[in-house]
C-alpha cells in the first residue's frame, strides 16, 4: 500500500511544453498496475475459510499467507526503488507484474499451505516492485504539480478499488468454482496489466547518486523476518520453545546491526536523521501504530467470518467493501480537506474514527452470522482510514525541508507498509494465545465424553482450537465444538480491542505530539517531491517548517 517510493523522477519538460508524451498511456498503465497490485494483497481476506477447509490449516498458517506478502513489500521496496531508477520503471513494473503472474499460478496450483506461502511471498515480491515503479513512471511524466497532484489521486483511486473490490472478486469466483479460480482470474489481470504497461507506458530512469545499500538491505530482511516468524509461531508453538526464542533474539541482534550500518552507510535505505524532527518522528510512529490497528482489524474480520464462523466467502467479502470502499469514494473530499484543515487534526480525527470502530467489533457475538452488526464499525474504520492515509504522507512532507521530502515520503510509507506486515502478525498472536488460554480453561470446566475431551484436547495441541471449532458434527472431539467457537470469539474480540488501543495511541500521539509544531502540506496528494533526494535543488511549491 505504497502511496510514494521518494525516488528522483526525471527532469521537466521546458517551459513551453504542453505536454509530455506518453502522459496518458502512463497514466492508464500505472492504474492498472497498482490495481492488480492491490487485488494480489487483498484476494485472501475473503477466502481464508476455504483455505482453512481445503488445506487443513490452523491460525498462524493463516496469518503467514497474509504476512508473507506484506514482508516481501516492505523488506524490498527501497531497492525496487533504486532499480527502477537505476534500469527504468517501465521495466520494473512490467518485471513486477510478471512476478505476481507466476505467484498467483503457484497458489492456483498449491496442493499444500505451504506452497501457497511462497505464492504469497512472490506475489509480495512483484507488488513491491509495482507500487513505487508505477507511481514514480507516472510523476516522471507529469508536466506540473497540479497535474502531479491528479495523476497521484487517479492513481490513489484505483489503489483503493482494488483493495475493495479483490475480497468481493474472490467470493465470486469461489462461490461459482472454486478459491484456485481467483488466482487464475489474478494471472489473467497481471497478463493484461503487464501488456498495457508495456505498450502504453513512457520508460523513465533517474540513475544518479542511486545506489544499493546491500549490507543494509540485508540486515534489515534477515532481522525483520526472523522477529515476525516469532511473532507468528509463538502463540502455538509456545514462546518459550527454543525456536521461537531464537528467532525473536537473533532478529532483534539483527535489526540492532541494521541501526548501527544505517548510521555509517554512505547511501542508507533508511536515513535515521529524519528521526532529529519532531513532526516527522510523531507522524512515523502514528503512521507504524495506525496502520497496524487497520490491517490488523481487516485481519480479524476475515478470521471472524472465514474461518470461525464458516460463513460464504462473499458474505464474508462484504464487510471489506465499507473497510476498504471510503478510501476511493473520499479521495475528492480528503484532497480537500488537507488544503484546509491541517493534516495532524485529520489524523487524529481519522484514528479516533478507528478506534471507535474497533470498539464496536469487540462487542460482537461471535454466534451472530448477521452481517448487520459490522455495519457501522467496519464503516468507522473505512472513513478513519481515508482521513489518514494520505493525510501521513503530508505531514510527512510538510515537516522536513525540500531537499529531504523524498527519502521522508519513503520513510513514511515503508513505515506505514511495516504497520500493514505488523497487524495480521499481532493480531494473530493476541487472537490465538488469548483463545488457546480460554479454550483449555474451559474444556477443563465443561463435563463431555471422556472420548471427545481426550480427542479435543490433543487436536487442540495440535492446531489450536481453530482446528476443534471446523471439526465436523459426529467427528472426535466435535462435541467440543461451541467451547472452541466461543473461545475464537472470545480471542479476537481481544484482538479488536489492541486494534482499539493501538488507534487510540496513534490518535493521542498526533494530537499532543505536535502541539506547537506547524507542518505544511505540501504535496497533500501524495504526490513525491520533484526533486531528487539529496540533490539540494529547490521544489516549487514546497514548503520546509521544520528543519533538521
Amino acid at each position: 500500500m505504497t502511496l510514494n517510493n521518494g525516488t528522483a523522477t526525471s527532469p521537466g519538460p521546458t517551459a513551453g511544453a504542453a505536454r509530455k508524451p506518453g502522459y496518458a498511456g502512463t497514466l492508464a498503465a500505472a492504474c492498472g498496475a497498482v490495481f492488480v497490485a492491490q487485488v494480489a494483497n487483498a484476494l485472501p481476506a475473503s477466502l481464508n475459510g476455504l483455505f482453512q477447509q481445503d488445506l487443513n490449516t490452523h491460525g498462524s498458517q493463516l496469518t503467514w499467507i497474509t504476512s508473507a506478502f506484506m514482508i516481501a513489500v516492505v523488506c524490498f521496496e527501497f531497492t525496487f526503488g533504486v532499480l527502477g531508477d537505476l534500469f527504468g520503471r517501465r521495466r520494473l513494473v512490467v518485471g513486477g507484474t510478471a512476478l505476481v503472474a507466476v505467484g498467483s499460478s503457484v497458489a492456483a496450483l498449491a496442493p499444500n499451505v505451504q506452497v501457497l506461502w511462497l505464492g504469497a511471498a512472490l506475489n509480495g515480491l512483484g507488488a513491491g516492485a509495482m507500487f513505487p515503479g508505477s507511481l514514480t513512471a507516472l510523476t516522471a511524466v507529469t508536466r506540473d504539480v497540479r497535474q502531479r497532484g491528479h495523476a497521484v489521486a487517479v492513481w490513489s483511486g484505483f489503489l483503493s478499488a482494488g483493495a475493495a473490490v479483490s475480497p468481493l472478486l474472490g467470493g465470486v469466483f469461489a462461490k461459482i468454482g472454486s478459491w484456485r479460480g481467483s488466482f487464475w482470474v489474478l494471472v489473467g489481470l497481471a497478463l493484461i496489466s503487464m501488456v498495457l504497461t508495456a505498450t502504453l507506458a513512457a520508460e523513465s530512469k533517474a540513475p544518479e547518486g542511486r545506489r544499493f545499500d546491500v549490507a543494509g538491505q540485508v540486515t534489515f530482511a534477515l532481522g525483520l523476518v526472523l522477529v515476525l516468524y516469532g511473532a507468528v509461531e509463538g502463540p502455538e508453538a509456545g514462546w518459550t520453545t527454543l525456536p521461537v526464542l531464537l528467532s525473536l533474539t537473533l532478529g532483534a541482534m539483527i535489526l540492532a546491526a541494521f541501526v548501527v550500518v544505517e548510521l555509517g552507510a554512505e547511501s542508507p535505505i533508511f536515513d535515521l536523521r529524519l528521526f532529529r524532527n519532531r513532526a516527522f518522528t510523531v507522524s512515523s510512529v502514528a503512521a507504524v501504530i495506525g496502520m497496524l490497528a487497520f490491517l490488523g482489524a481487516c485481519f480479524a474480520t476475515s478470521m471472524w467470518l472465514g474461518p470461525v464462523q464458516h460463513q460464504d466467502p462473499i458474505r464474508v467479502a462484504i464487510p471489506f467493501l465499507l473497510l476498504q470502499g471510503p478510501a476511493f469514494l473520499l479521495i475528492p473530499v480528503v484532497s480537500r480537506l488537507l488544503h484546509r484543515v491541517a493534516p495532524s487534526w485529520l489524523l487524529t480525527s481519522g484514528f479516533a474514527l478507528m478506534a471507535a470502530g474497533c470498539l464496536l467489533c469487540a462487542r460482537l457475538d461471535v454466534t451472530d452470522p448477521r452481517l448487520g452488526a459490522f455495519v457501522a464499525p467496519t464503516l468507522l474504520i473505512g472513513v478513519g482510514f481515508a482521513l489518514t492515509v494520505s493525510s501521513v504522507t503530508a505531514v510527512a512532507l510538510g515537516s522536513v525541508p525540500p531537499r529531504l521530502a523524498g527519502m521522508a515520503s519513503a520513510t513514511t510509507n515503508m513505515l506505514r507498509d511495516l504497520g500493514f506486515a505488523l497487524g495480521p502478525v499481532v493480531v494473530g498472536a493476541v487472537a490465538l494465545s488469548s483463545a488457546g488460554s480460554a479454550f483449555a480453561r474451559n474444556l477443563s470446566g465443561t463435563v463431555l465424553p471422556g472420548a471427545d475431551t481426550a480427542a479435543a484436547r490433543e487436536i487442540a495441541a495440535a492446531g489450536g482450537p481453530l482446528a476443534v471449532n471446523s471439526l465436523p458434527q459426529g467427528a472426535p472431539g466435535s462435541a467440543a465444538h461451541n467451547i472452541a467457537l466461543d473461545a475464537m470469539g472470545s480471542g479476537f474480540s481481544t484482538a479488536f480491542l489492541v486494534c482499539a488501543a493501538a488507534a487510540a495511541v496513534a490518535a493521542a500521539l498526533t494530537a499532543f505530539g505536535m502541539i506547537g509544531l506547524h507542518t505544511d502540506a505540501a504535496s497533500g496528494d501524495g504526490a513525491p517531491s520533484p526533486v531528487p533526494p539529496g540533490h539540494g535543488g529547490r521544489a516549487e511549491g514546497a514548503s520546509s517548517a521544520a528543519l533538521l
